[in-house]
């Protein structure tokens, strides 16, 4: 299937998978990108030198195209920039819109650049700015989560730019794919799909809680770091919900520890870090200390297991998966329901 989003990147189908942090490394994206999807190397929870290293392994397990998501406001976006250049890799993605002068210095170098957006001006001001595609999410898509469903995002956004719009949230299987193509879409992108595959290193035992979920046990809260987050419902993210303040802050500083040792970064570069994201989400000092537990209770449930220690971020799709299919089974069933669904489309009019 041909679209806008297939010529843009090279891939034969019009799918993305999404960069999940601890999630999404080499394994899950060689395997998406040999399927003929857009797989995304989650990047931000990485150093330098171990992103540059992942790069590698991905180009080792595929020759064919992928990307890169990178945190625009981190304190060496720019180096790690370099870096996608020096590789080679073929997309750019950015979970928050990145600067105009960090879409130059990509687009010189022939990297294609998709921005994630939650809003249509958002979606507008990455457009302005050369963006070469803009990838929309509504309020079902897993972790941050805006307010607005993606039936009525995606369209406003179709309206609005005159580049390639991914939908994103609430996308599983092939009817999801020709709906969203017949709002104006290039292709749709998933997280928790490709997160509830076999080639995804997840461990079993947090697959099974997924698979186990219905629609009812997946929330959003603001326990975690202050912002609306979706995820499963669990004990321990009632606890979080039932903590008072002052235990959540310090709870947070030692999250925030763990991530400086974890990811390489100096005390000065998390306070870049932390004063960029202020600004760009006006946030409250308490919240940028909350932002610290994200990566390190995503961490302790999608690396180390520990469901009773960790938060599990999860679309509403987590309640209509059961299955564990490898990517390549997952992107061919995709494409045959969204064949047989234009078929079937096509025959009742």
């Amino acid at each position: 299937m041909e679209t806008a989003l297939t010529r843009l990147t090279g891939v034969r189908h019009p799918i993305v998978q999404t960069g999940m942090g601890w999630v999404a490394g080499p394994r899950l994206v060689g395997a998406t990108a040999n399927a003929g999807a857009l797989g995304i190397l989650a990047s931000a929870t990485m150093t330098p030198d171990q992103l540059r290293a992942a790069v590698r392994e991905v180009r080792a397990r595929t020759d064919a195209p992928f990307g890169v998501n990178l945190r625009a406001d981190a304190a060496d976006a720019g180096d790690r920039v370099r870096i996608l250049i020096d590789e080679g890799v073929r997309v750019a993605s950015f979970a928050l819109a990145p600067s105009r002068e960090l879409i130059g210095e990509l687009k010189e170098a022939g990297v294609i650049v998709i921005p994630t957006v939650g809003a249509r001006r958002h979606a507008e001001k990455v457009a302005g700015w050369g963006a070469d595609a803009v990838l929309v999410q509504g309020t079902e898509g897993g972790g941050h989560t805006g307010e607005v469903a993606t039936t009525v995002l995606l369209p406003q956004v179709v309206d609005a730019v005159d580049i390639p719009v991914v939908a994103a949230g609430g996308f599983f299987d092939g009817r999801g794919l020709v709906a969203a193509l017949a709002y104006g879409a290039a292709g749709v992108a998933m997280g928790t799909r490709f997160l509830l595959t076999s080639d995804s290193t997840v461990p079993d035992a947090v697959k099974a809680r997924y698979l186990a979920a219905t629609v009812r046990d997946v929330t959003v809260t603001r326990a975690v770091d202050g912002l609306p987050h979706r995820m499963l419902r669990t004990e321990f993210v009632g606890a979080l919900e039932q903590a008072g303040r002052a235990h959540a802050l310090l709870r947070a500083l030692r999250h925030a520890s763990g991530f400086r040792r974890l990811s390489g970064t100096t005390w000065r570069g998390m306070l870049r870090d932390g004063l960029a994201m202020r600004h760009g989400k006006d946030l409250s000092w308490s919240q940028v200390l909350l932002a610290a537990n994200t990566p390190m209770l995503l961490r302790s449930a999608m690396v180390d297991g520990r469901t009773d220690l960790g938060v599990m971020a999860s679309g509403q799709v987590a309640g209509v998966i059961d299955d564990l299919p490898s990517c390549a089974e997952l992107v061919e069933r995709i494409m045959k329901e969204a064949d047989e669904t234009l078929t079937r489309l096509r025959a009742s009019r």
